[in-house]
């Protein structure tokens, strides 16, 4: 089975300094890295994502800024391909299914940013595309939440879209969990 890692958002406006931090961005950002090196160790597909948001009240991910920019942790390497987005879901209105479709990838890892927003809206659609999905959790991070008057942490909010995703929708396991299985195939 060909399969492909995506990394979603882990972009400088989401980590300390950012416009819109989000709690254990940096810790995420080391094991997407880990996941980065041993895809690039096995030649297989990786896939950038890159969020430049458009709407007129956008607060972040604004273009022309060093918001949009790679964290350093996971900087594309030559020949690495960028999928541009204007949406949480990394698949609305981008050429990433055609692209996976290209290779003859049928399985994505995915990590990224941020876990209840595209981490989910990605995995669902993937999904519905027909791709069997793994999801890195410990390679995701989130923010807190508020709900109806009660705070929610981004642990708990992390929690719960992970195992909403477990579910049905993807294998979630930790960076060296998928390593190691995807090692002994």
């Amino acid at each position: 089975m060909n399969t492909a890692l995506i990394l979603v958002d882990i972009q400088k406006d989401y980590f300390p300094g950012g416009k819109m931090e989000l709690v254990g961005s940096l810790d995420a950002s080391h094991q997407a890295g880990q996941m980065l090196a041993y895809f690039r160790k096995e030649n297989l597909p990786i896939i950038h994502v890159q969020h430049l948001s458009m709407r007129k009240d956008a607060t972040f991910f604004l273009p022309d800024t060093d918001g949009i920019l790679f964290h350093e942790n996971v900087r594309p390497a030559s020949g690495e391909k960028i999928i541009e987005k204007h949406f949480p879901n990394s698949f609305r209105d981008t050429g990433l299914k055609a692209y996976l479709d290209s290779l003859g990838v049928r399985e994505i890892v995915i990590c990224g940013m941020m876990s209840h927003m595209c981490i989910d809206a990605t995995v669902r659609a993937a999904f519905d595309y027909g791709y069997a999905c793994l999801v890195a959790h410990d390679a995701c991070a989130t923010r807190s939440l508020v709900f109806n008057g009660v705070d929610i942490s981004a642990r708990h909010v992390h929690g719960a879209f992970m195992a909403a995703l477990a579910v049905v929708y993807a294998r979630v396991q930790n960076t060296e969990e998928i390593t190691s299985m995807l090692s002994r195939r």
